[in-house]
């Protein structure tokens, strides 16, 4: 097993659970019951037969005390004659037929019921993954990484559990109840209302200490997720804090924080104690009243002991469904909660479909022109107001300005990661529009500032989808990126596994991605940045590499550092989203315009 390193890659995106938030509830209960319904497709034969089983199972768990109550009524006689041992002894095998029936059928529609959650599960979190994949850019830009994270795993997993437990639970505690209150009313309407009075008012004060508690538990939730949000930015920060001597700061923060918490837990698990207690009243309430009234009627014969014992069992059968479907209840709100979040997140608009798109780029040149480009990342704010611009084939065409001036959206656009609004992209006089989006992503190269690279070996981050790279290639890639001393001091080489957090240098990850650029071979390139995380020292060996990765090919270069962009074939400068000059450096300079002031500045910082 290759030996794993770990890289500096601190990870700003939040977990997957982001802040951790009160219990949701859905804003349609029974619409979101009604998609998850249609959601399950094939297994709603699965889900009714595991329903009908659980209601089975109720029903014969129903006769039981029916059934007791004669094995007793047996032994009082007994008791003054004879025993029939034999009527005793059949009414005991039925009974025990009847349990192990009833064992049998609540196995089969929990073993079924277990089986299509995990199915829904991961039905659900490969559609959410087909489904990212056919979002637009503009939504991951309007929505954070830990809401999407979120919906995946903290939501996905609230819909298996919920629906686990609550859906074959609710179905049998609702048959088990109705079921307990016809047999005591056929039994004895007497015992049956006094019983079932006794046991609603205590249920009545548990639904009180419920809703008072869940009051507390969602700020409880709230501020754990507070908390847990202060926890994240500390340790993400931790050298910011540091720096800033922010320590006695955030230990206040997280002392009030705490404070509230520990107030709020206190308060809910306070109430949450007494559940238990009050269900264990509630029962002995109904069998109290219940053995009153029973003793009564049977001195007057009304009754026989039987009929007590049989009645105490259904007071028991009928207070335990109650807080089951309390529970349940819940359950099926947290569930539906997180059906709305998946299903608003499977609904969301997709990218136009280009499956009937047929053109392609078999042998590229490299000739690229824009003509009236417009874009804005919202109707209303164009960012790109009228950009033309023809690049022949081969040149290297930099592209610099202020910050906000347009250059990475330009090259997002050339990349179709966002549809510009008006105007043409052509590659080798084909509209980029006419291809579909894998098509012009294979065109391209893409070495950018923000370096990204997964767990898995160096050898693997560098020939990313790539095949056919030999080790000969390797070698002579990373020899040309000055990745060579790098690789021989990693404990197995190529085949190190690289995870966060620990020895790799911003410098060495951008080296990476610069190789696995190379290896792509790509006709075309866009460079955002390339060497921005590097030394000077570094920077001559990674220009060099650059130089020699851009011969030949059409390449665009987005530069901040204007120093690396001196012998590009073309200077594009944008300012708010216009060509305001273009030309070579030489040309730029000695127009004393905007370029030359940009240059000139970082040349006076540079002595400075």
């Amino acid at each position: 097993m290759p030996e794993k390193i770990r890289t500096n890659a601190a990870q700003n995106n939040p977990g997957p659970g982001g802040e951790a938030g009160a219990i949701e509830k859905p804003k349609d209960l029974s619409k979101a019951i009604k998609q998850l319904f249609a959601y399950l497709g094939k297994y709603k034969n699965m889900v009714i037969l595991a329903s009908v089983l659980a209601i089975a199972g109720a029903v014969l768990n129903l006769i039981g005390p029916n059934k007791l109550s004669e094995i007793t009524n047996l032994i009082t006689v007994g008791l003054s004659g004879t025993m029939d041992v034999n009527a005793i002894a059949r009414i005991g095998t039925i009974l025990a037929v009847l349990y192990l029936l009833g064992f049998i059928f609540n196995y089969l529609q929990g073993y079924i019921m277990a089986s299509v959650t995990q199915y829904i599960t991961r039905n659900m979190r490969h559609d959410i993954s087909v489904k990212i994949n056919r979002l637009p850019l503009r939504y991951f830009d309007s929505t954070s990484t830990g809401d999407i994270l979120s919906r995946v795993t903290n939501d996905v997993d609230t819909v298996s559990q919920s629906m686990n437990q609550s859906v074959s639970s609710l179905v049998s505690s609702v048959a088990m109840l109705l079921g307990s209150v016809l047999m005591m009313f056929l039994t004895n309407w007497i015992m049956a209302v006094a019983g079932v009075a006794a046991a609603l008012i205590g249920f009545a004060i548990m639904l009180k200490v419920i809703a008072k508690s869940q009051v507390y538990y969602n700020d409880q939730q709230t501020e754990l997720g507070s908390l847990n949000g202060q926890v994240e930015e500390t340790f993400s920060g931790h050298t910011v804090i540091k720096t800033f001597n922010g320590e006695d700061i955030e230990k206040a923060s997280f002392k009030k924080k705490n404070d509230r918490l520990f107030i709020c837990a206190s308060k809910s698990q306070f109430l949450s104690s007494l559940m238990m207690p009050l269900m264990i009243f509630i029962g002995n309430l109904a069998y109290v009243v219940v053995c009153v009234i029973g003793a009564v009627l049977a001195l007057n014969g009304s009754i026989t002991f039987g009929t007590i014992v049989a009645f105490m069992l259904y007071i028991r059968l009928f207070t335990q469904p109650l807080q089951n479907i309390s529970q349940a209840m819940s359950s099926v709100q947290s569930m539906a909660a997180a059906c709305e979040r998946v299903f608003e997140f499977l609904d969301e608009e997709e990218m136009e479909d280009e499956s009937f798109k047929t053109a392609k780029l078999d042998k590229i040149e490299g000739k690229v022109d824009f003509e009236h480009v417009k874009f804005g990342y919202d109707e209303d704010t164009m960012i790109i107001h009228d950009f033309s611009e023809h690049v022949k084939p081969g040149q290297k065409i930099a592209i610099v300005g202020p910050t906000g001036a347009g250059k990475t959206t330009l090259v997002n656009l050339l990349m179709r990661f966002y549809e510009i609004h008006s105007g043409t992209i052509q590659i080798d006089g084909t509209n980029t529009k006419d291809l579909k989006r894998e098509n012009v992503h294979d065109l391209f190269g893409m070495v950018l500032q923000d370096t990204w690279m997964f767990e898995g070996t160096l050898r693997e981050n560098l020939v990313y989808n790539k095949t056919n790279i030999t080790q000969e290639m390797l070698d002579e890639c990373c020899e040309i990126c000055g990745l060579t001393d790098f690789v021989k001091q990693l404990p197995n080489g190529y085949d190190t596994v690289l995870t966060e957090n620990a020895t790799i240098s911003a410098g060495q990850r951008q080296l990476i991605t610069i190789a696995r650029a190379m290896l792509a071979n790509s006709p075309l390139l866009i460079l955002d940045e390339a060497t921005s995380s590097v030394d000077t020292r570094t920077e001559l060996k990674v220009q060099k590499a650059m130089d020699m990765l851009t011969q030949g090919r059409t390449s665009f270069v987005i530069a901040h550092r204007l120093s690396t962009i001196r012998n590009a074939d073309c200077i594009l400068v944008l300012n708010n989203g216009d060509i305001i000059e273009s030309g070579t450096h030489e040309q730029l300079i000695a127009k004393n315009g905007f370029y030359a002031d940009l240059y000139n500045s970082q040349f006076e910082q540079a002595e400075a």
